[in-house]
């Protein structure tokens, strides 16, 4: 596609190109630019020249000539949504206290080295390069964060702490090692070893160096700024991450009456693994007895195979899996990420394929009761198919609208609708791992009420069971995990860890989830007879990004 900016698309596309050339980070997600070894520019300058130029593509889209070509409308419509709830993002100040455990602007001068080719000395060469430059992307960002601090924006205690914890683990300091980024480039060509060796140790003197400053300086200014963020800024957040205008009362009280049913029957599949026993003891058994995997490796090798055995199992029958799209790779986490696994999206060119990836935190037995419906979700046929298949499809589409216009629920309803899908064709036959499906979703549906009941402080409904009257606290969220999930204490600590940090953004599994199941509702009773369901799925993940306030309706169309 070329960039004509008299069309929706056009412009979509060109603002891409310019992303890419402004940020690295981008650039290396796509792709493109093989070679480029710097890193993002995280100073309060980076992040303005990232809003000027979201602020010059809203004007010529606005200039543009009105369209009848529907693809073109659903193209500017997103174009301009992402826009405008970045824009309120920035102008608001949230990239001055963006300090948090799960995608984090500091995450970036780290994550960016998995997305880089490793084949050739000129890849190394790059690598080398990167390091180099990462301490100047820190001293960029330790810049922001002292900008945020003389504005009264700030991180909270908790947020700092763990970022602290995190970047001693890229250290190696926590254990020992020599640190991740020399971990990292010990593959390195043998030519390059010595180059690669000094600029790791460099770049790991700069995270310590960092990390002692967001300790001794940044998390002292901390100590006033509190967890909750407040119904203005839960609404913008929620805005960027769901593409809607949601009513959080509505959502609330939704979450609570979809708990209580998922808690239904999960207790009934409960009594499948250990009759008459508590629900948690259930779980505890599927953990200690339940099928197990010995070691890190054996675990990913385990993993893999789950994926591929589902694509066999649904293509040509649910799906149609061709090409590229079959390709997806099955990694372990680097230490010091977050504590839940996720997914990666392969390169616009597939040279790069789609990435799951397990933490393992410290572990070596990994039992599956609950990795299966994890799999499904961030593997096949949940992230890696849908994000896969957009890319495949993105000449048809704008390269926009399956990569930077990407909205979170969106992809995260789709992970849920996923999991949901493979129980409804059984594919959690061994009562453990359905087990962990039902755990799983009643966690995402916790999600939706503790980060809305802990941003806004809301009380606890009187018919919930649960502390009723009270009003949420990060210790009444951990009890109400502790009480009713079955992850371990660490899985449950980065969950709300994870809630606090990042408002808006975990209400969106659940609620994209209904979105998808209504769509698809609607759709069966427009076509009657006529609905095949592996046609609509086909279409539904070849239409590319739709916020949630237009997702339903676009889904009920197809």
């Amino acid at each position: 596609m070329t960039d004509d900016l008299t069309t929706p698309r056009g412009i979509a596309d060109h603002h891409l190109d310019q992303l890419a050339a402004h940020d690295p980070m981008t650039s290396a997600w796509l792709g493109l630019h093989p070679g480029d070894d710097r890193q993002p520019d995280l100073s309060p300058e980076g992040f303005e020249a990232h809003a000027e130029l979201a602020r010059r593509t809203l004007a010529v889209l606005g200039a543009a000539p009105a369209t009848d070509d529907p693809a073109e409308r659903d193209c500017g419509r997103l174009l301009r949504e992402r826009l405008t709830a970045e824009l309120a993002m920035h102008d608001s100040g949230e990239d001055f206290r963006r300090l948090r455990t799960i995608g984090g602007h500091v995450h970036q001068v780290r994550d960016i080295f998995t997305l880089m080719p490793t084949a050739t000395d000129e890849d190394w060469a790059a690598v080398a390069g990167r390091l180099r430059n990462l301490p100047a992307a820190l001293d960029g960002y330790r810049a922001t964060l002292g900008e945020g601090v003389s504005r009264g924006l700030l991180a909270a205690p908790r947020q700092a702490a763990r970022v602290i914890d995190q970047l001693t683990g890229w250290t190696g300091e926590g254990t020992g090692s020599a640190g991740w980024f020399t971990e990292f480039v010990a593959g390195g060509t043998d030519r390059l070893r010595p180059e690669l060796g000094e600029a790791a140790r460099q770049a790991t003197a700069a995270v310590a160096g960092f990390r002692d400053w967001l300790r001794d300086s940044y998390a002292p200014a901390t100590a006033d700024t509190r967890d909750a963020v407040g119904r203005e800024r839960y609404l913008r957040a929620a805005r960027f991450n769901t593409g809607a205008d949601l009513d959080l009362d509505e959502a609330y009280a939704w979450a609570w009456s979809e708990f209580h049913r998922t808690l239904g029957e999960l207790r009934a599949e409960a009594e499948q693994v250990l009759p008459g026993a508590p629900l948690l003891a259930a779980m505890q058994h599927a953990e200690d007895h339940g099928h197990a995997v010995k070691g890190a490796e054996a675990a990913r090798d385990w993993l893999q195979q789950l994926m591929d055995d589902a694509i066999s199992a649904l293509d040509g029958r649910q799906f149609d899996f061709s090409g590229p799209i079959r390709a997806v790779e099955s990694q372990l986490a680097p230490v010091g990420s977050s504590g839940g696994p996720y997914y990666q999206g392969p390169s616009l060119d597939f040279s790069r394929p789609g990435r799951t990836y397990l933490p393992t935190l410290g572990r070596e037995t990994f039992s599956t009761w609950q990795l299966v419906s994890i799999w499904y979700h961030e593997g096949v046929p949940g992230h890696h198919l849908q994000l896969a298949q957009w890319v495949a499809v993105a000449d048809r589409l704008s390269r926009y609208q399956v990569t930077d216009g990407i909205v979170s629920a969106n992809i995260e309803g789709w992970a849920m609708y996923a999991e949901r899908l493979m129980d409804d064709l059984g594919h959690y036959a061994v009562p453990e791992h359905r087990l962990g499906y039902l755990d799983g979703q009643l966690l995402r549906t916790m999600r939706v009420i503790l980060d809305i009941g802990l941003h806004l402080e809301l009380a606890i409904p009187a018919d919930s069971g649960f502390h009723p009257g009270e009003r949420w606290t990060p210790e009444l969220a951990a009890e109400f995990l502790a009480t009713y999930n079955g992850s371990p204490v660490a899985r449950r600590d980065s969950e709300i860890d994870r809630y606090l940090g990042w408002p808006g953004q975990a209400i969106g599994y659940k609620l994209g989830e209904r979105a998808w199941l209504q769509g698809r509702e609607a759709a069966k009773l427009r076509r009657g007879a006529a609905f095949d369901l592996k046609e609509w799925h086909m279409k539904a993940l070849s239409q590319g990004s739709f916020g949630l306030d237009d997702l339903v309706d676009n889904l009920a169309g197809l």
